[in-house]
């Protein structure tokens, strides 16, 4: 893919260089860790990992809150460290002293069992603290966690070590909303800022799709087992699936142009009512980020606006539209468990926030007997609303409340993205937005039944 020289180039001088990680990721945590050197190794790199996705953000890029659903990078930074702090230090760390008071208030999301809040909307107006005092709060927690970690007797350390691999994963998702969120702060500049210098990806061809052909039957899915996961990933349960076929591949760029130029955003026979109805209040045409000059299609992306690439997946479709596109194709969205039962014969790996590409990148082809771009690249809507397993509890406390509350009006979303960090994602991870949501990366792979 090249830039589109007279309008990428208007960039240029806003451009600055990501601070590209050479550590490589530690181990991923059980859900109960014990080695405590492990568990030390792998709070520095996440931690470290969210300063570097920072770094090349400016204290103003840092204050600024373009949309309700979307955070400053500052809030974020602040949060996760909220996080340790509220629910790790103060309750195993004796003696521990907030560096300000007022940070429980100011950097609470959604705890109601914490207390109140500042209103989510209005996080844009929080000029203090100032990024520099963020970084101060940081350390102050830091501190306190290295010590926590490296010394407290066995029965805290018991207690404590699940918390921080929560928080630990609960950082990772942060260090993703902040790419998502100044990527859409960005797009509303009319100089269309880059947050890093753009990195060419592959050069080559999408391969033809193909179908791998699962028979159905009763399969298990579901979080079973040591490692770390999400409360929302299990229990372990039996489903019953109908025969179907799951795509080889994602949807490409330049089929979804096939879509628009088919007329696709205006023809009512395609959508979901209330997707339809989503089109006509927001004028949609086209992803998200996508704009046509000159007869050639641009995406706003974090190096920028740069020229669509036909043969990358399409990135930033919200759930209406991906059903709307796979009813134009004649073919479905996947089922959650159709996805996962492909998903767990093969490694996780893929186009991850390591990569440095931060963006979409062409199939290979070279998969041999199993899909590939399951994991990386983008999340992949299913048709799945995200609902609680067969027999899931939530547990007691601010804790309970991380999945289980949201569990209403969302659908599920599979594999990971380009920017989610590595050691993140897994064949059992539940991804969930609301249907109309769009600046998360986003993409489609399609189903059909036999």
């Amino acid at each position: 893919m090249s830039r589109k020289g007279g309008h990428a180039g208007r960039t240029g001088a806003n451009e600055r260089d990501a601070v590209t990680s050479t550590v490589p990721a530690p181990a991923i945590l059980d859900a109960h860790p014990r080695d405590r050197e492990q568990v030390l190794e792998h709070y520095d790199w996440v931690r470290g990992e969210t300063e570097r996705i920072a770094a090349p953000l400016t204290p103003e890029d840092q204050v600024v809150q373009s949309m309700p659903d979307a955070s400053p990078t500052k809030w974020h930074r602040a949060h996760v460290t909220w996080f340790f702090e509220t629910l790790v230090l103060k309750a195993f760390a004796d003696g521990y002293e907030p560096l300000d008071p007022h940070y429980e208030f100011l950097f609470n999301s959604y705890y109601e069992a914490v207390g109140a809040r500042h209103p989510r909307p209005q996080r844009g107006l929080l000029t203090r603290p100032s990024a520099e005092e963020v970084r101060a709060y940081r350390a102050h927690v830091d501190t306190t966690m290295r010590a926590l970690i490296t010394g407290a007797d066995e029965d805290t350390w018991n207690r404590a070590s699940p918390l921080i691999a929560l928080g630990l994963h609960h950082e990772q998702q942060h260090q993703e909303l902040i790419l998502m969120d100044i990527l859409h702060a960005f797009s509303q500049n009319s100089v269309a800022p880059a947050y890093q210098t753009y990195r060419a990806s592959p050069a080559r061809n999408t391969p033809e799709l193909r179908w791998f052909d699962h028979d159905g039957g009763l399969v298990e899915i579901g979080h079973a087992g040591q490692a770390f996961a999400f409360d929302n990933e299990g229990p372990c349960h039996s489903v019953h699936l109908e025969p179907f076929r799951l795509a080889a591949r994602l949807v490409t760029n330049g089929e979804w142009k096939a879509f628009i130029t088919d007329d696709g955003y205006k023809r009512a026979e395609l959508w979901l009512s209330d997707g339809w109805a989503t089109v006509n209040e927001t004028g949609w045409q086209a992803p998200l980020y996508w704009q046509e000059v000159d007869g050639e299609w641009l995406a706003m992306s974090l190096s920028g606006l740069q020229q669509v690439n036909d043969q990358a997946p399409v990135c930033h479709v919200s759930l209406y539209e991906a059903d709307a596109y796979a009813r134009w194709a004649g073919k479905r969205l996947p089922r959650e468990a159709e996805w996962e039962v492909f998903a767990g014969a093969q490694p996780v790996e893929g186009n991850f926030l390591g990569s440095g590409l931060l963006r979409t990148a062409p199939a290979t082809g070279d998969a041999g007997d199993r899909p590939e771009q399951m994991f990386g690249d983008v999340w992949e809507w299913t048709q799945s609303p995200y609902v609680p397993y067969p027999g899931f509890k939530p547990v007691t406390g601010a804790v309970g409340e991380y999945n289980g509350k949201f569990m209403a009006n969302q659908f599920v979303l599979r594999g990971g993205a380009c920017i989610t960090p590595e050691g993140h994602t897994r064949e059992t991870y539940r991804n969930f937005f609301y249907p109309a949501m769009r600046w998360m990366f986003a993409g489609v792979r399609l189903a059909d039944d036999q």
